[in-house]
């Protein structure tokens, strides 16, 4: 069975996708996969977002799954869509037993120690680090990954092609999260795949 961690260590860049246009959902998708970037995180930001993560399932080699889910609900019609894996931007204890208790693999977002606390009394110890910059960048990340030598992270939020090398250089990074491999708009094919295979070169040796 594919787990959370598996799919972090997959790619160092999970692209963090917004889908305004389902008929931009399966040519990006296949940009990323070709440059190298298999798990697709859907935002439920849009109205287009469920079918984009149906349509974008069927691309070979991509690992579809949404991300910006708040409840158990929004977990239900996640799955419903067929998306392979669950990200939220915080953990709340409703959510994070429903998503648990599905089987699926999940990535709750934290972004203080309480939060990884929660996690871990769930028995989650993969999380998002969310939103990353704004909670105070790796320096945060650091000293909170200290007390929790069993946590893995994938930072995400205002991070760019400028500094994920420098995120990723951190043990207990495991990926980083980002949009600047999947801009918004009609997919420039050639410039995503280009971008994507960019990211695949930032992880450290």
């Amino acid at each position: 069975m594919t787990t959370i961690d598996d799919l972090m260590r997959l790619a160092p860049v999970i692209p963090v996708i917004v889908i305004d246009d389902v008929a931009h959902a399966v040519p990006l998708a296949e940009a990323l996969v070709a440059g190298g970037l298999p798990v697709l995180e859907v935002t439920l930001r849009t109205p287009a977002a469920l079918p984009a993560i149906t349509a974008m399932k069927q691309v070979p080699g991509a690992i579809v799954g949404a991300g910006t889910v708040t409840n158990a609900r929004e977990l239900d019609a996640a799955l419903d869509a067929g998306s392979a894996f669950i990200v939220s931007p915080g953990l709340t204890e409703p959510l994070g037993k429903a998503a648990i208790a599905s089987g699926v693999p999940f990535l709750p977002g934290i972004a203080n120690a309480g939060d990884i606390m929660r996690g871990l009394d769930m028995g989650l110890d993969r999380f998002k680090f969310f939103p990353a910059m704004a909670a105070g960048g790796l320096p945060a990340l650091k000293a909170l990954a200290a007390p929790f030598g069993q946590c893995r992270f994938c930072p995400t939020g205002g991070i760019g092609l400028d500094n994920a090398s420098e995120w990723l250089a951190f043990d207990p990074v495991l990926c980083v999260g980002g949009s600047w491999v999947a801009p918004r708009g009609v997919p420039d094919k050639a410039a995503i795949t280009a971008m994507a295979k960019a990211a695949c070169g930032l992880r450290p040796a």
